[in-house]
């Protein structure tokens, strides 16, 4: 198990490297300054005094460790961007392990800044993601989908909603490389349904064209990020 991670990881990073969204790094490296420490605020992360910085700036450990997919979703994405792993900063790139319990799903969502190749480990995961609008007001948003085992590999473009869940009756697990150190999430049931405030109620019943009842409901969940 351990070594087929060290290689999904590896293959996965080298075909983000290859496709970064982020700007390139105009020096050899930019060990990112927690948020919390920085004077000011930038598009992106400012950089650690070179003669400070240290390997560990450089290593990210456990990601050996199953997440925990106790939750009304069954799945769990354990990330590895820059926040968590500063030597990441201005490399355009960045990875995820997911995991799943039978039947767990990662949800509907999208990256507004990365490109995603996935990589199965373990188990049997349905993919799939949606096309943005088409030109034809009277055509439908496509939808691409496919079941992947073990070594498989899938694309979900940059910014495209996607998804992944898990058909078989065992755990399974994927690694992901993102095109971006920090490729950002949008969980669209999350987004739309549980912001803070509430979207106006007037706005999603005339958008979904369903009765404010259905909306109230649905704005009364709890809804679960699994990042």
């Amino acid at each position: 198990m351990a070594v087929r991670l060290l290689i999904s990881v590896l293959i996965i990073s080298l075909f983000s490297f290859t496709n970064a969204s982020d700007p390139d790094p105009l020096q050899d490296f930019c060990v990112a300054i927690k948020d919390d420490e920085a004077k000011v605020f930038v598009n992106g992360k400012i950089c650690k005094d070179p003669n400070m910085v240290c390997a560990d700036d450089f290593f990210f450990p456990g990601l050996n460790m199953p997440g925990n997919t106790s939750n009304p979703l069954g799945s769990k994405v354990t990330p590895v961007n820059v926040n968590q792993l500063p030597g990441l900063n201005t490399l355009g790139i960045s990875l995820v392990r997911i995991d799943y319990a039978p039947y767990g799903l990662n949800p509907p969502h999208t990256h507004p800044r990365a490109t995603e190749v996935l990589v199965v480990v373990e188990g049997i995961l349905f993919v799939g993601f949606v096309t943005s609008n088409p030109a034809d007001p009277n055509v439908k948003n496509k939808l691409f989908t496919k079941t992947l085992y073990p070594g498989d590999v899938f694309v979900f473009p940059e910014g495209l909603i996607h998804f992944q869940f898990n058909v078989g009756k065992t755990n399974a697990v994927a690694v992901a490389g993102l095109s971006s150190q920090n490729p950002g999430v949008i969980t669209i049931a999350n987004a739309v349904f549980g912001s803070d405030p509430p979207i106006n109620l007037d706005v999603l019943t005339k958008a979904f064209q369903v009765d404010a009842n259905v909306i109230k409901y649905l704005q009364a969940q709890f809804w679960w990020n699994i990042d």
